[in-house]
């Protein structure tokens, strides 16, 4: 059974996380469900996850050899993607749009809140790229259920 945080504290999570440049949305479903539903809402939307980056376990393998001993997540996906028909027209309009691609959908826990799964991507410019921020709003909110 899926749970979700109130409306109000998911739009109070999602405008001050949008206020930094990312769009985010917290969940009280685990890493794996989330994990899950966002795998089948990318492929839901007829897109190829081109690369998942560990970086949560990444960042915990090697704390050591930077000299440190924080954990910062207990887990952290990066997914990576691309839409070759939105891409196409976002740099069509613009070819140094291609600095945004591929686009990447976050899902983090941290250690101080293992309750908690965030799912989130970066807040993109004005213009043709807000195109990219609805594709990847609509994947993040379905991977959750909040479609």
């Amino acid at each position: 059974m899926r749970h979700f945080i109130s409306a109000a504290a998911l739009a109070l999570v999602a405008s001050g996380a949008m206020a930094q440049g990312i769009i985010s949305y917290d969940t009280d479903q685990s890493f794996d469900d989330v994990v899950f539903g966002l795998e089948n809402a990318i492929l839901d939307e007829g897109l190829v996850i081109d690369a998942v980056s560990h970086t949560g376990d990444m960042l915990e393998r090697t704390k050591g050899d930077v000299g440190s001993d924080i954990t910062i997540f207990t887990n952290a996906d990066i997914f990576s993607f691309c839409s070759a028909k939105i891409s196409r027209e976002v740099m069509e309009a613009d070819p140094m749009n291609v600095v945004f691609c591929p686009y990447d959908i976050f899902v983090i826990v941290r250690p101080e809140t293992p309750e908690t799964t965030t799912i989130g991507f970066r807040e993109f410019p004005e213009g043709e790229m807000k195109k990219v921020e609805t594709l990847l709003d609509g994947i993040a909110r379905s991977a959750i259920g909040l479609d």
